[in-house]
């Protein structure tokens, strides 16, 4: 087997621009990304998920939570939280997968 690594880095939202729910919200909100491996892994990798940018309003406390859910050998779900009186202009998410790919020498018996 052949161990393959998989990242990038999106923007999951721009709120401030048109008064979205992560801007102008209150309480607990959350936002869904859909990523797509390039590749396909051989089963589920191991998914890291991390904030690369946060635009923030600096009168509101900063609290949130980023993570990957729904994790399959080719693909997850960038889930970002936050709740209370947090205001998020935009964030942008980095993330990084680790597992087993498929090598082009790999074939299947039936």
């Amino acid at each position: 087997m052949q161990t393959g690594v998989a990242q990038g880095d999106v923007q999951l939202f721009a709120d401030y621009i048109d008064d979205g729910p992560m801007w102008v919200g209150h309480g607990d909100r959350e936002f869904r990304l859909e990523i797509k491996f390039g590749g396909r892994f051989r089963s589920e990798p191991l998914v890291h998920v991390s904030a690369s940018m946060l635009d923030v309003d600096h009168t509101a406390n900063t609290r949130y939570e980023i993570v990957a859910e729904n994790v399959t050998p080719k693909g997850f779900e960038i889930v970002f939280r936050t709740w209370g009186d947090s205001r998020f202009a935009r964030v942008r998410a980095a993330w990084l997968a680790i597992g087993d790919m498929r090598n082009a020498d790999d074939w299947d018996i039936d």
